[in-house]
């Protein structure tokens, strides 16, 4: 890759080589199996950084806040932003779904399809799963809502210490700083990697995939930009952002998204982006690890359009009191299921059982899962990023009031 390219141009390049090498592979008797390590490789690296960075980031960036009342302030607002944009988000899934029936008239055949039923756990094992036996275990098994709760914990502890803690804030501070270095080092194997994603992903299933669902597509890409159309740009312009500075802001870390399906490949990129555009080190540390895990609305959106589509192709009525349920579902799984393994097939099982759809529709939906999931990344990056800016202009303001 040319040196003068950025890394978003170098990915870009290399996800077009990936589709033509993929879409030539069978052509030419070269194997998917061949083009899979050179994904495979990438993701382990991403995987090796992620529990590092976000345990450092986190303690580094709830320690910066000396201010106790600050911290929970900035929390409050934080979570209040997911859980709403995670509202909406699947609020404009189900009714675009609505709206223009992706399932209806579909003549795929369902039979012999299997998808294997996995039930989410009760509401209160989640909660009690939050909180690690053993610390040291959850960041070995790369547990991450025990690893935030942990260190989200003792960031807070290291805050109420104030300059008697300063060495140890220091020290975590620079580890967090080392990390992002790291990562950006990781990050010069990416173009490579989406290269070898692509390729592997296109060569094993085709283009002639996308055919019988491309109207299912459509509707989860259209949802997606209604999102960031409605909620992000408002967001953003509140921040005091243009719509174009604010995507020409965040290239980087939405290009790795969309390129990768990994919005933890996109950590550190997307919080270095932000910090270049206004939003304040405390803020932006505490709040993108965080929704890295928890903010989930690309996800959302994918629940409620998979819903009404699965519905659809069954014959299965949707009345309003299910869609509401799949509301309801959507906005708690997209923080509860990922403290279980598997957390995208227990959200999606979990909302089909609750409303009676049958599961072999998972399987249905898995040959597109792939594309949906650039979408889907996509946006959970973008939710992140907008909302460490907006609440780090919300803080701003507040900060200026009391002066």
């Amino acid at each position: 890759m040319s040196k003068g390219l950025g890394l978003p141009a170098q990915m870009g390049i290399g996800m077009i080589l990936g589709v033509i090498v993929g879409v030539a592979a069978p052509h030419v008797g070269l194997s998917a199996s061949w083009l899979k390590p050179l994904g495979d490789i990438f993701i382990t690296l991403v995987r090796m950084v992620v529990v590092p960075l976000v345990f450092t980031t986190l303690i580094a960036g709830a320690a910066s806040v000396y201010d106790v009342k600050k911290l929970g302030r900035v929390a409050t607002k934080t979570l209040l932003y997911y859980i709403g944009t995670t509202a909406v988000a699947v609020t404009i899934g189900l009714i675009l779904a609505n709206l223009l029936s992706p399932g209806e008239g579909l003549t795929i055949s369902t039979e012999g399809l299997q998808a294997k039923s996995k039930t989410a756990p009760p509401l209160i094992q989640v909660l009690m799963n939050i909180i690690p036996l053993n610390p040291v275990e959850a960041l070995s098994k790369g547990n991450m809502l025990q690893i935030i709760f942990f260190a989200l914990l003792f960031g807070f502890g290291l805050s109420m210490l104030g300059e008697k803690g300063r060495v140890a804030y220091n020290f975590f501070e620079a580890c967090a700083d080392t990390m992002i270095n790291v990562t950006t080092i990781v990050m010069k194997y990416a173009p490579i990697g989406v290269f070898g994603l692509m390729a592997f992903t296109v060569a094993n299933h085709g283009l002639s995939v996308l055919l019988p669902l491309g109207k299912l597509l459509i509707v989860m890409y259209l949802a997606s930009l209604l999102q960031i159309l409605l909620v992000y740009m408002p967001c953003a312009k509140v921040a005091g952002h243009s719509p174009k500075s604010f995507l020409a802001g965040l290239a980087e870390p939405l290009m790795i998204a969309f390129s990768t399906c990994s919005s933890a490949a996109a950590l550190s990129s997307n919080m270095l982006s932000v910090q270049k555009m206004g939003a304040s080190k405390s803020v932006s540390s505490f709040s993108i690890p965080l929704g890295n895990t928890i903010n989930m609305d690309g996800a959302a959106i994918y629940m409620g359009v998979a819903a009404i589509f699965a519905a659809e192709v069954y014959g299965i009525p949707m009345p309003l009191d299910k869609q509401l349920t799949v509301l309801l579902l959507a906005v708690l799984a997209s923080i509860g299921s990922m403290g279980v393994p598997g957390a995208a097939l227990v959200m999606i099982t979990m909302v089909f059982t609750q409303v009676g759809i049958p599961l072999e529709a998972v399987a249905l939906i898995a040959g597109v899962d792939r594309v949906m999931d650039m979408a889907r990344t996509t946006i959970n990056v973008l939710g992140d990023a907008a909302g460490a800016l907006l609440i780090s202009k919300l803080e701003d303001g507040h900060e200026n009031k009391r002066v």
